[in-house]
């Protein structure tokens, strides 16, 4: 605490300015009369000053050189615009006229949507096909898809069967049926009846019983596997399952589940067929047919 007779009671003692020049003194008050003591100055008490910008570092007069397209760029580019985006509204109007004539003359308009992953034929049950005829439908590709696996499986069946020790030649036909098989099952009966459930015609009910009659009978055949072709083992039948199993168990394995995958096959062909010629005779469809024969 400070003395009674203390010169100035509000003096905490003496204080160092970092900021005033070095030797200079103190002033003080005492009863009156202001007097000056010298302080000593404190080390490297001043701040390094900070390095000076020119004068000329952020000029405001200079100028900014951004490329500006001149006037008649512009309304070049303007006018080009303005031809492409008529001539795609001309292009739009010459397709849609087409679209309405197409659909004025009866022609559909195929897209290819199936499968949905790699889309390679047009096929749409529920909005095409009347809705008492889509199970049949629904159907027939079931027995088109069930052709796709045997002759797939079939493929497996003859590469163990090549494995095992068997003529390689059974493979390269295997392979030959699935190339073939598959897209002339498509053209040649499923498509058929597609398009003439679709349209409830009757002009292509006899290619279709043609060509799916010969469907059914090369099923037949390639569940019995006769010895024909290299003793039948190209197909995954049971008379080559039943000569493999002894000697190949596995072959021979592989050879009863083709069996039995071409034996559904079979019944649901037959199942489609019959369906087919009901709905071809009660609809009146064989009556149509015969007229436009005549």
């Amino acid at each position: 605490m400070a003395g009674r007779f203390d010169p100035n009671p509000f003096d905490d003692g003496d204080e160092v300015n970092p900021f005033a020049d070095q030797g200079a003194g103190k002033t003080n008050f005492n009863g009156g009369s202001f007097y000056t003591t010298s302080v000593p100055s404190a080390p490297n008490s001043r701040l390094s000053p900070l390095p000076h910008e020119p004068a000329d570092f952020y000029n405001r007069n200079d100028s900014v050189d951004i490329p500006l397209d001149s006037a008649a760029d512009l309304k070049k580019k303007e006018r080009e615009l303005q031809a492409r985006e008529a001539d795609l509204r001309r292009r739009e109007e010459i397709v849609k006229r087409k679209e309405e004539a197409a659909a004025r003359a009866g022609i559909v308009l195929e897209e290819k949507n199936w499968p949905p992953f790699f889309p390679i034929i047009h096929h749409d049950i529920p909005s095409e096909i009347p809705i008492h005829l889509q199970k049949l439908q629904y159907v027939a590709f079931t027995t088109y898809l069930g052709l796709v696996f045997c002759l797939f499986w079939n493929i497996i069946a003859t590469t163990t069967a090549w494995i095992k020790g068997e003529d390689p030649q059974i493979w390269f036909l295997a392979i030959i049926y699935f190339i073939l098989g598959v897209p002339l099952a498509y053209v040649l009966w499923y498509r058929p009846l597609y398009r003439t459930f679709r349209k409830e015609s009757a002009l292509k009910f006899g290619w279709f019983f043609l060509f799916y009659l010969l469907h059914i009978g090369f099923v037949i055949f390639a569940a019995v596997a006769p010895p024909v072709v290299f003793k039948g083992k190209s197909l995954a039948g049971i008379l080559p399952a039943i000569d493999l199993v002894g000697d190949q168990a596995l072959v021979g394995i592989f050879y009863f589940i083709g069996f039995g995958l071409f034996c559904l096959e079979t019944l649901l062909s037959m199942w489609v067929i019959q369906q087919v010629y009901m709905y071809f005779r009660g609809s009146g469809r064989a009556a149509d047919m015969r007229r436009d024969a005549v």
